[in-house]
Formats: structure tokens, sequence, C-alpha cells
């Protein structure tokens, strides 16, 4: 979570051990309130790799983070994290809206998100949240998931699955 390709866009940044465990009790906390659902991304070995959340849940909507390690950076995780947990929110949890805010500098992050075809711009689509999230200057572009089009792509791909199907790439906790 230190590598300088990741940090600086880490919601929760931790610099210790201890900062990390403590963020994790206030993310333990936060789940069993129902404003946040978090699942930690692993490697094909179990190892874990990053993290993926949906936070501010409210009115069936919530906006997502996910970090992954720099090392796993190009290899498919993104994708595969986002598609699972996508259909874990929708089919499980009864979400109806995902924003996603990014950098309107952090390119990696655009052109990962911008290659979902599920994902659109939502900077005019969704103005109040655009103005929300960028309140004195225009630091985010707003991003949105809607699940009946998630839903609607993805059966057109392959069977829905839920993510308790998808072993090793989610993990509770």
């Amino acid at each position: 979570m230190m590598d300088p390709a990741v940090f600086p866009y880490v919601r929760n940044k931790c610099k210790s051990y201890e900062e990390y465990l403590f963020t994790t009790k206030q993310w333990i906390s936060q789940e069993s309130q129902g404003t946040l659902i978090s699942r930690t991304i692993m490697n094909e070995l179990g190892h874990p790799i990053g993290t993926i959340q949906l936070y501010d849940i409210g009115n069936r909507t919530g906006f997502l983070a996910t970090w992954i390690g720099a090392p796993y950076f190009g290899q498919g995780y993104n994708a595969r994290a986002k598609e699972c947990f996508m259909t874990e929110l929708f089919l499980e949890h009864g979400i109806e809206t995902v924003y996603l805010k990014i950098r309107s500098h952090n390119i990696r992050s655009k052109k990962a998100v911008e290659k979902l075809p599920y994902v659109q711009l939502a900077n005019e689509r969704s103005p109040q949240i655009f103005e929300s999230i960028n309140s004195t200057q225009h630091v985010y572009d707003l991003y949105q998931v809607e699940r009946a089009g998630f839903l609607e792509r993805q059966s057109r791909i392959l069977p829905t699955k839920t993510t308790r199907e998808w072993p090793g790439l989610l993990q509770e906790g």
C-alpha cells in the first residue's frame, strides 16, 4: 500500500501495520452498520493483493474504492474483482447504482475503468453527485454503474454467478 504508484490514490492511507489494523476494525464496524461492504482481492495462490469496497452506502447506492498492489497491475485483477463484486452488490445486497470517483489526473485508474463496458462517465449524467464530490474545484471525474445495465451485459456474456461461486478472487473480511 505504500508503493508510490498506489499510496496517493488509496482512500484510507495507512503508514504502519498498527494503522492498518485500526482501519480494518473501523471497516468491520462500518460493515455491521450497513454503510460499507469490503472484500479482499486474492490472487490464484490465495494471497491478498488488494481490497475492493463499497462505502457511503445509502438509498441503494454507494461509492466504489479499489486498490491493487503495484506488482499485480496489468494482470486483469481489477476487471475480475469489479465484476465479481458488482455481481454480489446487485444480486445479494440490493444496490441499484455504484459510483466511482477517480482523480482527474489518475490516468491509470481512468483507463482501467473506461475499459469496463458497463461503466458510464457520469459527470453530466449525475450532476448533483458530481458537484458534491467537487465542491471547490474539479478534482474527480464521476463514473457510475447501474444495476440493470450491468446485469443485462453480464447475462449476455455468461450465466450470472454470485461471488461465492468465484473461489479465490474475493474474500469477505
